[in-house]
């Protein structure tokens, strides 16, 4: 990189937002210069719009830039969204059409033809469907949280053995709803198993993300694919249990290599996201776990345990990660890093 890139937080306020606000903190290539949220916080300094949240403390650098909102003159060049999902599509769209690339975490672009559904290590070569695009600004959208988790494990393996179907339980935190979240009465000494819209997604987004490009954009994956999610009294950290059969039956130690080993594109361009290890293998019986592996490779990284056989299919294992670092900011910084080390600024 020889030149800073000037980027945008839309929904910079809510806890999305907050993560790319942390993640781009000193970042190499991307220079906060905007901060965007709703006419409830335009003009407000960003330390009086916000409810800080996460972990990390505020940054110094944001503290004090004042809140626009997406209709006014944006110094940028590409904005990271963290708009909600339903809410985001117009918004995006205009960006686009006014010469600002769009990184979005939402769901209202994600099966646009012409948009990549972009997993960073997973589908690469999906970037190049920007090049359909007709606006001067391009949208490239990142997936649903527990999805980014469950195929982060499954890719390196589909890669070596074939995947043919896969089933997939999930335990997810409650920051996957969002700042505040699930009600505290609900979810206390509880399990709630039903997450609207959820597993819909697994099951059609896991084999976009293992499928190939085409004409008419991706041709989906030949996977079956099952979901069930649940929400756990977990605050970070979504965990999945997944069950697959493969069309060449690996043994547990042969799909440890295989995890254990595989790297991918960000990996091999050494980008300043991408995690050294993108799949960590546990060894101990109980992990992972979230409170423990939810920030390995600064929450970049899925932990995967309990790799064994299955008595029906081929394997099952448990896989961990961050919903909001890898399984939402995270992937998008790590996509938008990729576009520019592809020269598609």
């Amino acid at each position: 990189m020889t030149q800073t890139v000037k980027v945008g937080i839309l929904g910079a306020t809510g806890m999305v937002g907050q993560r790319f606000a942390t993640l781009l903190d000193n970042h190499p290539y991307f220079r906060v210069t905007e901060v965007v949220a709703s006419e409830r916080s335009a003009g407000k300094l960003y330390r009086d719009a916000a409810t800080w949240v996460v972990d990390d403390p505020m940054p110094a650098w944001i503290r004090d830039m004042r809140v626009k909102t997406p209709a006014d003159d944006l110094d940028v060049d590409l904005v990271f969204s963290a708009i909600p999902g339903g809410k985001a599509g117009p918004l995006e769209t205009s960006l686009a059409e006014r010469g600002i690339h769009v990184f979005s975490n939402a769901r209202d672009h994600r099966w646009d033809a012409d948009v990549p559904l972009l997993l960073p290590e997973v589908n690469p070569e999906h970037l190049s469907l920007v090049e359909r695009q007709k606006t001067p600004g391009k949208i490239v959208t990142n997936g649903n949280c527990s999805t980014i988790t469950a195929v982060m494990s499954l890719k390196p393996l589909h890669d070596v053995f074939g995947l043919r179907r896969v089933f997939f339980a999930t335990y997810q935190a409650v920051s996957g709803a969002g700042y505040p979240g699930v009600p505290s009465l609900a979810i206390m000494n509880n399990v709630i198993p039903y997450i609207g819209g959820e597993e819909e997604k697994m099951e059609k987004e896991t084999r976009r993300f293992l499928g190939s490009i085409s004409p008419e954009g991706v041709a989906l994956a030949d996977v079956g694919v099952s979901a069930t999610c649940v929400r756990v009294p977990v605050q970070e950290g979504h965990t999945v249990a997944v069950t697959a059969e493969f069309r060449s039956k690996p043994t547990p130690e042969e799909a440890a290599e295989a995890l254990r080993t595989w790297q991918g594109v960000p990996q091999k361009l050494k980008l300043p996201s991408a995690p050294q290890r993108p799949v960590i293998v546990r060894a101990e019986a109980d992990r992972p776990q979230p409170r423990k592996d939810v920030y390995a490779e600064k929450g970049m990284a899925v932990s995967v345990g309990r790799l064994r056989a299955d008595a029906l299919l081929d394997l099952k294992w448990i896989a961990s990660g961050s919903n909001t670092i890898r399984g939402a900011a995270g992937s998008n910084v790590l996509g938008a890093e990729l576009f520019v080390a592809e020269k598609r600024l």
